[in-house]
């Protein structure tokens, strides 16, 4: 017998078309999901989307590669881009409707507005990449008021970035239940990233090492060493590890992404950003 071919997965290409969709769904007295992408899905998005269908009746996810939250320098020309795989993607997985607006329709010509973050936007991420939580803040922002979703589920590989949409959400009264779900790794403990398609087979097996030198500083810094001593060797080993590049490596408090004086008294993350070749990395850990 052949295998059943998955149904096409609807796009919506405007915010007309989305809120359409959405509207009907609110007639039926369903609720909706939403998981924001930039697209090259793998298994950690597709498990993003099995979280918000436990939690809602319908799903919709975005895949909009958002400008704003690029540097000139940075990949925002080379990211990868694989829209008709990540329809089939999300459909296998259950999704009900792909939201894939061009640029021009999120950002129409002459909009100004621009979103100042803080708190836990600072430092780490905020220092390395000035531009980016104020890009995610504003397009993460205009997305739930396109899709006005119940529950919105986010990675927590993108730990500070989860806090800062925590935020955006407290700060601007918007109705939505914010869902981090762990980490999705491969078989070796390296977080699963788009970008680890740039990697060499040789880059790869550097970039997983990356878990085991956080776990090992996390265990530490929970047996009661100095916070700053366990930071700075966790980056030598990082360097020793073959990375060619180590941005940070910092504990710090759960909730707010807050500093700790010497040793750690609460919820902690340890959490790091690391180039290896051309390929920058970010992971954290629970401490």
């Amino acid at each position: 017998m052949a295998d059943l071919e998955t149904p096409a997965l609807p796009v919506a290409r405007t915010i007309a078309e989305l809120r359409e969709t959405v509207s009907g769904w609110r007639r039926q007295g369903f609720s909706v999901g939403f998981v924001p992408t930039m697209g090259a899905l793998h298994d950690g998005h597709l498990s993003l989307v099995r979280a918000a269908i436990e939690r809602t009746d319908k799903v919709v996810a975005s895949v909009f590669v958002n400008p704003t939250q690029f540097a000139a320098h940075e990949d925002l020309g080379t990211y990868p881009r694989q829209e008709a795989r990540d329809a089939e993607l999300l459909a296998g997985a259950g999704c009900e409707l792909m939201y894939a607006p061009a640029v021009e329709e999120m950002y129409p010509a002459g909009a100004t507005t621009r979103i100042d973050v803080g708190g836990p936007a600072a430092g780490l991420e905020g220092a390395f990449r000035p531009q980016m939580f104020g890009g995610v803040a504003l397009v993460v922002a205009k997305l739930f008021n396109q899709v006005q979703p119940d529950v919105a589920v986010f990675g927590e590989k993108d730990w500070q970035q989860l806090m800062v949409v925590r935020r955006l959400v407290r700060d601007l009264d918007i109705p939505v239940e914010i869902v981090g779900m762990p980490t999705a790794r491969d078989g070796h403990g390296l977080a699963l990233s788009s970008r680890n398609a740039y990697l060499s087979a040789a880059e790869l097996e550097t970039a997983r090492r990356l878990n085991g030198v956080l776990a090992e500083a996390g265990a530490r810094a929970a047996a009661g060493e100095a916070v700053q001593a366990v930071e700075a060797d966790a980056a030598d080993a990082l360097l020793g590890a073959g990375f060619d590049v180590v941005d940070y490596v910092a504990i710090r408090r759960a909730e707010d992404l807050a500093p700790f004086e010497r040793i750690i008294d609460g919820p902690a993350r340890i959490l790091a950003a690391a180039r290896v070749g051309r390929t920058r990395l970010i992971d954290n850990l629970a401490v």
